[in-house]
């Protein structure tokens, strides 16, 4: 019999900055095993060009995955790969560090507002010294389905099941298996949502309330969810939902800034590496 997913704990986001001086709200997961392989959560959002104007000049990465999902703004991507895209408005982008990444993040329009997400995803030992990759993802191909109780469901990674129909984003080659979708509903509005229970299940809230199961989860919280079928939710006032569900990893993590490996030598290394120039090279 599928069960219905409850809430085991609640995280509350916290304010920070990273890049030059981007405001940034952000779950940190790197101790959190429960997580796994969710590594980190930052939103973005902000009114005040002065809170991103700075933007992510060039930095490495190792060792990890990024997905990066826009809902309102318009951001440039450069890599040391030869990608140039732009990320407006709806659109996602997927990168795999894998052995190194040389990349920066720079706003385009600097006026108005910002609102975005960066979810840092682990990538298993097997899959931290392959070649990056990169995806840019267009809202025209992100998978959006207008439920019967005035919400929207838009599925961006992985697949999950609602009102009897399998839906499936558009990324499909994580380095484990994950589900990321995005739910905006009105008042009232109820959904169910069935996930594979092997997964580890949570959301995020970016605004309003949901009730999961008589728990009450408002804006700027991250609730974890037992690990059963059924994620069903009820809109209090309108509200928008961030949904993420993955494969865990059980694997030792030693996270250095912008770099996450298995031990502490090969986080020695990936810094050596960096100061050498050899993410410029890959």
């Amino acid at each position: 019999m599928k069960k219905l997913m409850k809430v085991s704990s609640i995280r509350k986001a916290s304010p920070t900055s990273d890049g030059d001086g981007v405001k940034i709200n952000r779950i940190r997961a790197f101790d959190w095993p429960e997580l796994s392989p969710f590594l980190m959560i930052d939103e973005l959002k902000s009114d005040d060009q002065k809170d991103y104007v700075g933007g992510f000049p060039a930095h490495p990465h190792r060792g990890i995955e990024t997905l990066s999902y826009m809902k309102k703004g318009h951001f440039q991507h450069q890599d040391q790969m030869g990608n140039i895209t732009e990320i407006m408005s709806g659109d996602a982008q997927w990168m795999a560090a894998g052995r190194g990444v040389l990349h920066s993040e720079m706003p385009i329009s600097e006026q108005g507002q910002l609102h975005s997400f960066q979810i840092w995803i682990n990538q298993p030992a097997a899959l931290k010294m392959t070649p990056a990759q990169y995806l840019n993802i267009q809202s025209s191909d992100i998978r959006k389905k207008v439920l019967s109780n005035t919400s929207q469901l838009n599925v961006i990674s992985g697949s999950l099941a609602v009102e009897q129909d399998k839906i499936s984003g558009p990324l499909k080659k994580t380095g484990v298996p994950i589900v990321f979708a995005d739910w905006m509903a009105s008042k009232s509005s109820e959904v169910e949502i069935e996930i594979n229970s092997d997964c580890a299940s949570q959301i995020f809230v970016y605004n309003g309330s949901v009730d999961i199961q008589g728990v009450i989860v408002s804006s700027g919280n991250l609730a974890i969810l037992t690990r059963d079928t059924i994620l069903k939710m009820k809109a209090l006032p309108d509200c928008g939902v961030l949904i993420l569900s993955g494969t865990p990893i059980d694997e030792p993590i030693v996270h250095y800034g912008p770099f996450v490996m298995n031990t502490h030598q090969q986080i020695k290394q990936a810094v050596q590496d960096y100061k050498n120039g050899v993410f410029q090279t890959y």
